[in-house]
């Protein structure tokens, strides 16, 4: 029996009237904290903050971008059978950012994100299912390098059963880096040793705070004790020093107390710390602002680090979905004529008011955009007149340079 078979078990018989069988809501409780929830985060990467920090960078950043679906002309696509999927709902339990972030944080956790591709009899797009990585296998059939076919083996956890599925029918996201081109490898199996360093720093810090951050401490006396009642006074004493609150310590008389100096600055706790996390971060390639750290950075220069998280680290994750999608969920006649997924990254990419401000003007005077594209991207409503493109009168084509004065009387150099 699972643990969330367990769970309604007692769930549904702490609802029930009191007799010999059932639960209290106090064991309830003390069953997930015990054996559930809590200890299924104990000692895992995600209770390393600057991990946790990582993965919810990333996963954020996919989640909130919108992703559109073009043809050939750059205009978008609205009657696709994927519109809805990434507009509406992938499926029946998901939006479409909690289904974007959801799958980037398998991609970076996991090494791996899976989602099969569901369609009815006819073909059509039904919708999208995230599979849990740790249930997928991928498994090869032998025979030449260049034509060796492989498959996708699900074992559903909850019911038992095994599905094989072929690769037309699953997405997947690779993470970073693949040896093989088949599976990814996430970045906690790469800095294991690191990471486990990290975790074991911030024990360390939690049991000093449980401690009342007092150190080790050596009880000096007179006289002779013997094991059993070394042990008692050592356990009495422990009792008023890990209680934080009581900063009186008694001591029987011919005793006394000689703490041991505690300095994490001499051992530069911090400092390792910090650069452990620094590392950590640049795995995954997100920026030290994401971490708060503003050392070599500020508030005022944020356009500038927005576009340096989108060249360095997004890029390139952006460009893995958009392949994918265009390869699993179109037809080979659409990529001829040019339709594709595109990430609308202009939302990560804005600057301040003033600095929009300029750049729109300039791409409507320039014909670049018309008001209405500057309008929409601003979130106003179009104007009826303001599709047309504009530019400024007095402009010229390169090669008519000269034209207006000829025939007037100016000799042309």
């Amino acid at each position: 029996m699972t643990f969330i078979q367990k769970a309604r078990q007692m769930l549904q018989r702490a609802r029930t009237p009191t007799n010999s069988g059932s639960f209290t809501l106090s064991e309830l409780n003390e069953f997930f904290k015990s054996g559930g929830q809590f200890s299924a985060l104990a000692g895992t990467d995600l209770s390393e903050i600057t991990y946790f920090t990582c993965l919810k960078v990333l996963s954020e950043s996919v989640g909130k971008l919108s992703l559109h679906l073009k043809d050939g002309n750059n205009k978008r696509i609205t009657n696709h059978d994927a519109y809805k999927v990434f507009r509406v709902q992938p499926n029946p339990m998901m939006t479409p950012s909690s289904f974007k972030m959801l799958m980037e944080f398998n991609r970076n956790h996991y090494g791996n994100g899976y989602s099969y591709i569901r369609h009815d009899g006819k073909g059509k797009l039904q919708g999208l299912y995230p599979l849990d990585p740790r249930q997928v296998t991928i498994w090869i059939n032998d025979g030449e390098f260049f034509n060796r076919p492989f498959y996708y083996r699900y074992m559903d956890s909850r019911s038992g059963k095994d599905y094989w599925i072929n690769p037309e029918d699953m997405l997947h996201l690779k993470g970073g880096i693949s040896q093989d081109g088949l599976a990814g490898m996430c970045v906690r199996e790469i800095l294991a040793r690191n990471m486990q360093g990290n975790k074991a720093a911030q024990k360390f810090l939690n049991e000093l705070y449980e401690q009342g951050l007092t150190a080790n401490a050596v009880i000096k006396y007179t006289g002779d004790l013997d094991k059993t009642k070394r042990e008692e006074l050592k356990k009495d004493l422990a009792s008023f020093i890990q209680n934080g609150k009581d900063r009186i310590i008694p001591l029987p008389l011919g005793m006394d107390i000689v703490p041991l100096d505690l300095k994490l600055t001499d051992s530069q706790f911090y400092e390792l710390k910090k650069f452990s996390s620094l590392q950590i971060a640049a795995a995954f390639g997100v920026k030290p602002n994401h971490l708060n750290n503003y050392e070599k950075s500020s508030y005022a220069n944020s356009e500038m680090q927005n576009l340096s998280f989108y060249i360095d680290t997004l890029l390139i994750n952006l460009t893995a979905w958009e392949e994918e999608l265009d390869r699993k969920l179109l037809t080979d006649k659409e990529l001829l004529a040019g339709v594709g997924f595109e990430f609308n990254v202009a939302t990560i990419l804005r600057g301040d008011l003033k600095t929009q401000a300029e750049a729109l003007s300039k791409f409507v005077g320039s014909s670049i955009y018309s008001p209405n594209t500057a309008r929409k991207y601003l979130g106003e409503s179009p104007d009826p007149n303001g599709d047309d493109l504009i530019v400024n009168g007095s402009f010229t084509k390169l090669k008519d340079i000269g034209q207006a004065y000829k025939g007037k009387g100016v000799k042309q150099e």
